[in-house]
Protein backbone atom coordinates (compact mmCIF):
# COMPACT_ATOMS: atom_id res chain seq x y z
CA UNK A 1 0.00 0.00 0.00
CA UNK A 2 1.17 3.47 -0.41
CA UNK A 3 1.73 5.56 1.91
CA UNK A 4 -0.65 7.99 0.37
CA UNK A 5 -3.38 4.90 1.15
CA UNK A 6 -1.88 4.83 4.27
CA UNK A 7 -2.17 8.31 5.17
CA UNK A 8 -5.52 8.71 3.91
CA UNK A 9 -7.01 5.88 5.78
CA UNK A 10 -5.00 6.74 9.12
CA UNK A 11 -6.60 10.49 8.76
CA UNK A 12 -10.02 9.30 8.27
CA UNK A 13 -9.91 7.75 11.85
CA UNK A 14 -8.52 9.87 13.27
CA UNK A 15 -11.28 12.52 12.02
CA UNK A 16 -14.14 10.15 12.54
CA UNK A 17 -12.87 9.65 16.06
CA UNK A 18 -12.50 13.37 16.88
CA UNK A 19 -15.76 13.88 15.20
CA UNK A 20 -17.42 11.10 17.25
CA UNK A 21 -15.96 13.38 20.21
CA UNK A 22 -13.80 11.14 21.24
CA UNK A 23 -10.46 12.98 21.40
CA UNK A 24 -8.75 10.86 23.35
CA UNK A 25 -9.63 7.87 22.10
CA UNK A 26 -6.57 5.16 21.41
CA UNK A 27 -7.28 3.60 17.98
CA UNK A 28 -5.48 0.13 19.05
CA UNK A 29 -8.03 0.14 21.39
CA UNK A 30 -10.99 -0.99 19.05
CA UNK A 31 -11.05 -1.39 15.79
CA UNK A 32 -13.40 1.39 13.72
CA UNK A 33 -16.34 0.52 12.22
CA UNK A 34 -16.43 1.77 9.10
CA UNK A 35 -19.01 1.57 6.32
CA UNK A 36 -19.70 2.93 2.86
CA UNK A 37 -22.86 3.62 0.30
CA UNK A 38 -21.89 4.06 -3.10
CA UNK A 39 -24.71 3.94 -5.88
CA UNK A 40 -22.22 3.04 -8.32
CA UNK A 41 -20.42 -0.48 -8.57
CA UNK A 42 -17.12 -1.27 -6.87
CA UNK A 43 -15.19 -1.30 -10.21
CA UNK A 44 -16.14 2.67 -10.87
CA UNK A 45 -12.64 4.66 -10.67
CA UNK A 46 -12.76 6.25 -7.16
CA UNK A 47 -15.16 4.12 -5.51
CA UNK A 48 -12.53 1.20 -6.58
CA UNK A 49 -9.80 3.10 -5.51
CA UNK A 50 -11.56 4.07 -1.30
CA UNK A 51 -12.73 0.49 -1.84
CA UNK A 52 -9.62 -0.89 -2.16
CA UNK A 53 -7.92 0.76 0.49
CA UNK A 54 -10.80 0.15 3.49
CA UNK A 55 -10.31 -3.41 2.21
CA UNK A 56 -6.55 -3.59 2.41
CA UNK A 57 -6.76 -1.41 6.18
CA UNK A 58 -9.24 -4.44 6.83
CA UNK A 59 -7.20 -7.00 5.64
CA UNK A 60 -4.42 -5.50 8.14
CA UNK A 61 -7.01 -5.72 11.35
CA UNK A 62 -7.23 -1.75 11.38
CA UNK A 63 -10.87 -1.47 10.94
CA UNK A 64 -14.08 -3.44 10.66
CA UNK A 65 -15.75 -2.45 7.05
CA UNK A 66 -18.74 -3.18 4.93
CA UNK A 67 -19.84 -1.61 2.09
CA UNK A 68 -22.98 -1.71 -0.37
CA UNK A 69 -22.70 -0.86 -4.49
CA UNK A 70 -25.24 -0.02 -6.70
CA UNK A 71 -27.48 1.46 -4.12
CA UNK A 72 -30.53 3.60 -5.50
CA UNK A 73 -30.89 6.94 -4.94
CA UNK A 74 -34.62 5.63 -3.76
CA UNK A 75 -33.07 3.42 -0.75
CA UNK A 76 -29.62 5.64 0.03
CA UNK A 77 -31.44 6.82 2.91
CA UNK A 78 -32.43 3.48 4.26
CA UNK A 79 -28.83 2.03 3.91
CA UNK A 80 -27.57 4.79 5.33
CA UNK A 81 -29.59 4.57 8.62
CA UNK A 82 -29.22 0.96 8.85
CA UNK A 83 -25.69 1.40 8.60
CA UNK A 84 -25.90 4.36 12.00
CA UNK A 85 -28.01 2.17 13.81
CA UNK A 86 -25.68 -0.65 13.08
CA UNK A 87 -22.95 0.91 15.18
CA UNK A 88 -20.87 2.11 12.43
CA UNK A 89 -18.40 4.86 13.57
CA UNK A 90 -17.84 6.42 10.45
CA UNK A 91 -19.85 5.99 6.88
CA UNK A 92 -18.33 7.16 3.58
CA UNK A 93 -20.29 7.53 0.09
CA UNK A 94 -21.00 9.97 -2.89
CA UNK A 95 -23.88 12.21 -1.68
CA UNK A 96 -24.55 14.23 -5.01
CA UNK A 97 -27.96 12.86 -5.98
CA UNK A 98 -29.24 12.40 -2.65
CA UNK A 99 -28.19 15.71 -0.57
CA UNK A 100 -30.46 16.45 1.62
CA UNK A 101 -31.66 12.89 2.91
CA UNK A 102 -28.06 12.32 3.44
CA UNK A 103 -27.35 15.21 5.43
CA UNK A 104 -30.47 14.34 7.34
CA UNK A 105 -29.27 11.07 8.01
CA UNK A 106 -26.15 12.86 9.74
CA UNK A 107 -28.87 15.22 11.81
CA UNK A 108 -30.12 12.26 12.96
CA UNK A 109 -27.06 10.30 14.15
CA UNK A 110 -24.60 12.89 15.68
CA UNK A 111 -22.22 10.68 17.36
CA UNK A 112 -21.80 9.05 13.42
CA UNK A 113 -18.87 10.54 11.52
CA UNK A 114 -19.82 11.08 7.61
CA UNK A 115 -17.67 11.61 4.84
CA UNK A 116 -19.39 12.08 1.80
CA UNK A 117 -18.35 12.87 -2.11
CA UNK A 118 -20.40 16.09 -2.28
CA UNK A 119 -19.52 19.58 -3.85
CA UNK A 120 -21.33 21.23 -0.97
CA UNK A 121 -19.99 22.62 2.15
CA UNK A 122 -19.42 20.44 5.37
CA UNK A 123 -22.68 20.05 8.19
CA UNK A 124 -21.35 20.40 11.72
CA UNK A 125 -20.77 18.83 13.91
CA UNK A 126 -20.88 15.54 12.14
CA UNK A 127 -21.04 15.83 8.35
CA UNK A 128 -17.54 16.50 6.10
CA UNK A 129 -17.41 16.92 2.59
CA UNK A 130 -14.92 15.84 -0.57
CA UNK A 131 -15.42 16.51 -3.93
CA UNK A 132 -14.08 13.41 -6.49
CA UNK A 133 -13.07 16.27 -9.51
CA UNK A 134 -15.29 14.49 -11.90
Amino acid sequence: MTARRQLIIRSVAIAAALAAGAPGIALAQAKLKVAAVYTVPFEQQWVGRIHKALKAAEARGEIEYKATENVSNADYERVMREYATGGNQLILGEVFGVEAAARKVAKDFPKVAFLMGSSLKPQAPNFSVFDNFI
